[in-house]
């Protein structure tokens, strides 16, 4: 099973959806897909995919876990919890020129996870295709939060005090 996370953005990704739909028409893909939609607001042509609205902390981290991989938009929670989750990542950034977000910085998230080998980082969906042929032989480097930076910037503001 594809997992995809559509994340609770209050903007529409349907061009993802769209594009996932023709490639499993396609038969590029041949598995089944559950989205998890947020207000994403779409019909699947496909039998195989399931799209749902909302879900609950403990549904989604089932169906990150159950998951052989996973399409995502590029916010940096979902990347995060997937690559937490020991899960290969897809990382499709949402764009303000079409309206699904307010700028395009999932543009850079998606291409700093994908330089530093965590992810397989598309910055058009007409990537897709190409990305999910190389998911399964895809290694991605384990990710390791970097809290010193934060926490060096606290600890200066303490002593400023």
């Amino acid at each position: 099973m594809i997992f995809v996370m559509l994340g609770t953005q209050n903007n529409s990704f349907h061009r993802l959806l769209e594009e996932i739909d023709k490639l499993m028409e396609n038969r590029i893909i041949i598995e089944n897909v559950i989205v998890q939609a947020g207000y994403t607001k779409y019909q699947p042509k496909s039998e195989n995919m399931k799209v749902l609205d909302f879900i609950s902390r403990e549904e989604l981290d089932t169906l990150e876990q159950e998951a052989n991989f996973i399409i995502t938009h590029g916010g940096v929670g979902s990347i995060i919890t997937s690559l937490e989750k020991g899960k290969k990542v897809i990382a499709v950034p949402r764009l303000h020129e079409y309206g699904e977000h307010v700028n395009n910085h999932q543009k850079e998230i998606v291409e700093k996870f994908n330089k530093g080998g965590h992810i397989i980082g598309i910055q058009s969906i007409e990537e897709l295709e190409e990305a999910i042929k190389r998911v399964k032989d895809f290694e991605p480097k384990p990710y390791v939060e970097n809290n010193q930076k934060m926490l060096k910037i606290i600890e200066n503001f303490i002593d400023s005090i």
